[in-house]
């Protein structure tokens, strides 16, 4: 079983970091589209260079906080019981395995960019990206915590988003001078913050369907019909998300091409 918090802090760094891969992929390539190539992480311009690397940063500091809280705090430092894992927290040793594999892949990155040590192309990078999302649909379809019933239905959708990470990243690398495998990379991840978000207010906040509670740790419905309208509901909110998200991937492609576009540029 998961909590509000659990969901929030990932679904924001997931959040953060999409929104910041689209709004770059749309910049990239409205600025010269014939040089476009895929990037697994985008460094941020200006200021002299000094915040070229925040998103590793962010992604690699904010997945190591994330694995401190599930593995230390979570746990309560009752880490081993009896020889072995305790298994009152096998969700949050699982989540914290997810954690790692995003870890490494900020560290390797930064490792890859900022030293000599570990020279990788892009296309690697995509990889041991993809492999980070790999776990974590792993994490998820195989979760120790039972999900069945309606908090069962808003994982699943979680699962699916994953695996559009999974395969997004996977084409950056087969496809690197695609703009719109570049963009949905961005899109599935900003998707996945969102999901994260909505999971978070509708099974542990105040969104909570009619008929649906949160009791002893565990999700139940009064009845089939319930857990139905639920299920419904969740197809209406990721209809919503997805329709934002495109409406805002749509703003910011006139945006970007308006202002730093090629008509923008000739106009010069």
């Amino acid at each position: 079983m998961g909590s509000f918090k659990g969901h929030m802090l990932p679904g924001t760094l997931f959040l953060v970091v999409g929104i910041w891969h689209i709004w770059s992929s749309v910049f990239r390539y409205a600025s010269n589209p014939k040089s476009f190539r895929v990037r697994v992480w985008s460094p941020v311009n200006g200021f002299g260079g000094r915040v070229k690397y925040l998103e590793l940063y962010v992604i690699a500091v904010g997945s190591f906080i994330d694995l401190c809280i599930e593995f230390l705090y979570s746990t309560h430092l009752k880490i081993v019981v009896n020889g072995a894992l305790n298994p009152s927290h096998m969700n949050d040793f699982e989540h914290s395995g997810m954690l790692l594999m995003f870890f490494i892949f900020g560290l390797v990155a930064l490792l890859s960019e900022k030293t000599s040590f570990l020279p990788l192309p892009e296309g690697a990078l995509c990889f041991i990206a993809s492999s980070a999302f790999a776990a974590e649909y792993l994490l998820f379809y195989f979760h120790s915590t039972s999900h069945k019933g309606l908090e069962g239905y808003y994982h699943f959708i979680l699962v699916l988003l994953i695996g559009l990470c999974i395969l997004s990243t996977v084409a950056g690398a087969l496809f690197p001078a695609s703009f719109p495998v570049d963009l949905c990379s961005g899109v599935a991840i900003t998707l996945q913050g969102l999901w994260f978000y909505q999971t978070a207010f509708t099974l542990y906040g105040s969104m909570m369907p009619k008929g649906c509670l949160l009791e002893e740790n565990e999700i139940t419905c009064s009845s089939i019909e319930h857990e139905i309208h639920g299920e419904l509901l969740a197809n209406f909110q990721l209809f919503v998300q997805v329709l934002s998200v495109l409406f805002g991937v749509g703003g910011a492609c006139i945006y970007a091409e308006t202002k730093f576009g090629r008509a923008s540029s000739a106009e010069v």
